[in-house]
């Protein structure tokens, strides 16, 4: 079949979870459990040398958590806390339509132009049949990443990293896959869930594993980097969502440990390197960009993993997720700044302000070039960037 869419106190379960720890941002990990955390970096003075304007901008409810929002051809899929999902285009933020799950969601959610799914706070996917409840299950586990739709299937991924597939018109559960000898400590966070050609692509741990999506058995298992520490908390190392595809290469990050790039293809790891962070990887076919959680910003070569340049003026200001822009790389913070950096040597080209809310989640670019940012608060900001 065709994956391609259609169009440190934790609770204790079945694994110890680390709830919400890097969707906090990296400065309040670092900071969360101190009265004497470190102060944000002052704003530097800078030179505007890069045009962005305001497009349009819209409002969803306020987002406690982060809810990254889809992007689906030319179409911004948002939902709010408050279990509500719209669709804008992207270019003119024409409202496409709107659909509402009923109760506060615990993840983003999946979209393929009919089905709609999302996993609500009480452990409850919930799947829309254009824009009406057509099934509901009950989840055993917890879920902070999106569900995918594709292929006619909803496929989930809970907390516990075990997989369930469902079919998408009826709600029937067709198989569930958790690796065996998993990690006792996972993170409660955006993990990696994706399509690849006719694969599943799931995060285990630090092992990118590709499943077959009708039968849930294992196609392949990569390991990103191997643990490390002398405890769990030490060796937690889970692969952070998105991951980032470029062609048959997939980026991404193992929390607070490395980051590298796999040849999906051919079934290898192409290259992978120490660097701690929280927060997911952004990046294009030549650079790739990412922040640790005292907010020392990192760009390297996407083919070769070699360092291109770091920036150390922004620490403390709990970045998010970065956007690799042709002009730019996009940063927001947690005091609702946005960050426009050279791509060249990582100085400050532009800067904007937000609602004073956090930018959480990674801004996302359309094809026709809209980026769009989203708020704590519930802002989305589109912009036109150079």
């Amino acid at each position: 079949m065709s994956l391609h869419p259609a169009p440190i106190a934790a609770p204790l379960h079945r694994r110890t979870l680390l709830a919400g720890l890097a969707a906090a941002g990296g400065s309040a990990v670092l900071a969360g459990c101190s009265s004497d955390a470190p102060k944000p970096a002052a704003l530097e003075a800078y030179t505007p040398k890069l045009p962005v304007r305001e497009l349009w901008r819209a409002r969803v409810s306020a987002l406690p958590h982060p809810l990254q929002p889809l992007l689906r051809g030319d179409q911004f899929i948002c939902a709010g806390d408050d279990g509500r999902v719209v669709a804008w285009q992207t270019a003119s933020g024409a409202e496409q339509w709107r659909a509402e799950f009923g109760a506060p969601l615990s993840a983003a959610v999946g979209h393929d132009g009919r089905f709609t799914a999302a996993v609500t706070r009480d452990n409850e996917l919930r799947v829309l049949d254009r824009g009406r409840l057509a099934w509901k299950a009950a989840l055993k586990s917890a879920v902070a990443t999106a569900p995918l739709v594709a292929g006619e299937r909803v496929f989930v991924l809970g907390v516990d990293r075990e997989v369930l597939a469902f079919d998408a018109l009826d709600g029937r559960r067709l198989w569930s896959y958790q690796r065996s000898g998993g990690e006792l400590l996972t993170l409660s966070q955006r993990a990696v869930l994706m399509p690849w050609r006719d694969t599943l692509l799931v995060g285990q741990g630090a092992n990118l594993v590709g499943l077959d999506p009708t039968r849930g058995s294992t196609r392949f298992e990569l390991p990103l980097t191997p643990p490390r520490g002398t405890n769990e908390v030490e060796r937690l190392n889970d692969l952070v969502g998105p991951a980032l595809r470029l062609d048959d290469s997939l980026c991404v990050r193992a929390f607070q440990s490395a980051i590298g790039c796999f040849d999906v293809a051919r079934i290898r790891l192409r290259w992978s390197r120490l660097a701690a962070g929280v927060q997911a990887l952004g990046g294009d076919a030549v650079l790739l960009s990412g922040a640790d959680a005292a907010g020392r910003v990192s760009a390297w070569k996407t083919e070769t993993g070699e360092i291109a340049w770091t920036n150390e003026r922004l620490t403390y200001r709990g970045l998010g997720a970065p956007l690799v822009l042709p002009q730019a790389v996009l940063y927001g913070d947690a005091q609702g700044q946005l960050h426009f950096l050279s791509r060249d040597d990582g100085q400050t080209l532009q800067r904007l302000a937000t609602d004073g809310s956090a930018v959480a989640v990674a801004p996302l670019r359309a094809a026709d070039g809209t980026v769009l940012v989203s708020t704590a608060r519930g802002l989305l900001l589109a912009l036109s960037v150079g």
